[in-house]
């Protein structure tokens, strides 16, 4: 039995999918690649349909990683039981999750940072409207992150 892993921000085009594509590839690295399944979604449908931000893409691929997901929102009654682990950005979004899926799903959810050992508790910042060092910043902390929840859902797997 698989897995399932949702990245969840605002509009689905910049934090979320870096966060399925790094940690699809962690997944794909562990050869895991057949027992998780990643996906990302927004709390609102302003870009939906619409690929990630291109300068959020290009920071991405500079590192190695494809944001190939298309931005769609939140479906509560899909994404809510569907998902084992719902992770939210930052804090506002775990916020709108929980008033978004029913409150049986509310112990999927987790902060993005909830599997970090260095920025545990903070919020992954929205990118969308600063430089280039936003997406950097973005990308650091997805990547120490992700690495904290392959552990986390390895350790699922194993019980």
């Amino acid at each position: 039995m698989k897995t399932h892993v949702l990245f969840v921000c605002l509009g689905n085009i910049c934090r979320s999918p870096s966060g399925e594509a790094v940690f699809r590839k962690m997944v794909e690295e562990a050869g895991l690649e057949n027992q998780v399944a990643t996906d990302s979604a927004g709390i609102t449908d302003y870009h939906q349909g619409m690929p990630a931000d291109e300068r959020m893409q290009q920071h991405a691929i500079l590192r190695g990683y494809l944001l190939t997901s298309l931005s769609r929102p939140v479906i509560p009654e899909k994404d809510g039981p569907g998902y084992d682990f719902i992770i939210a950005m930052d804090k506002q979004n775990k916020t709108d999750l929980k008033a978004l899926l029913p409150k049986a799903c509310h112990h999927k959810i987790f902060l993005m940072n909830d599997f970090s050992e260095n920025n545990a508790g903070k919020s992954v910042p929205d990118p969308y409207y600063g430089g280039s060092q936003g997406f950097e910043l973005v990308l650091d902390m997805l990547e120490e992150a992700c690495r904290g929840l392959l552990e986390a859902v390895k350790k699922q797997k194993c019980r």
